[in-house]
């Protein structure tokens, strides 16, 4: 796996570690088991990985109007543990970085590799393009985003240059090669 810098490139994220966005409580323990995150076939992570851990994510989806439509700018969000933890943040790139050992990964999204899901965000495969540190995001191959819930860009036109947030959630696994 290269291994290369990752830069932070959105302020939004310092509001979110510092004051969440929405509720606090700690997930459900279905969706961090993962009994409400089915995995489509689309979004499978190929044989010869393995689970590293799972966190889940609270925070935004922010879009800009661009030529009369709402174009996907940033995601913002908080990761915690299955205890409700603040661990990690999520931003452009897509970027993970832990909060704990400021260890990192980028990744980008596998073509074909997503399922769309009604009202919320599509469940996607990602795969790493490269890592940061020695924590818990070294050396991961792949990222789930998974049990989507809000998120989705708003329907109709906007004005040029306009921004919006919508609040979003998901489960993000992450794994790295099973050898």
């Amino acid at each position: 796996m290269k291994r290369a810098g990752l830069v932070l490139v959105s302020t939004t994220l310092i509001g979110i570690a510092v004051g969440g966005v929405g509720s606090t409580a700690a997930p459900t323990p279905d969706v961090m088991s993962g009994a409400d995150a089915r995995v489509a076939p689309a979004v499978q992570v190929p044989s010869g990985n393995k689970l590293v851990t799972k966190f889940y994510a609270k925070g935004v989806q922010t879009y800009t109007c661009t030529a009369g439509a709402w174009k996907g700018l940033e995601p913002a969000a908080t990761l915690a543990d299955r205890l409700g933890r603040a661990v990690g943040l999520h931003t452009r790139g897509p970027i993970w970085v832990s909060t704990v050992d400021g260890s990192a990964v980028e990744a980008a999204p596998v073509d074909g590799a997503r399922n769309d899901v009604a009202g919320a965000v599509p469940q996607l495969l990602l795969k790493a393009k490269s890592t940061r540190g020695e924590g818990v995001f070294a050396g991961v191959s792949y990222v789930q985003r998974l049990a989507t819930k809000g998120g989705l860009a708003p329907a109709g036109g906007c004005q040029e240059g306009a921004q919006t947030s919508v609040h979003y959630e998901a489960l993000y696994t992450f794994f790295a090669p099973a050898g």
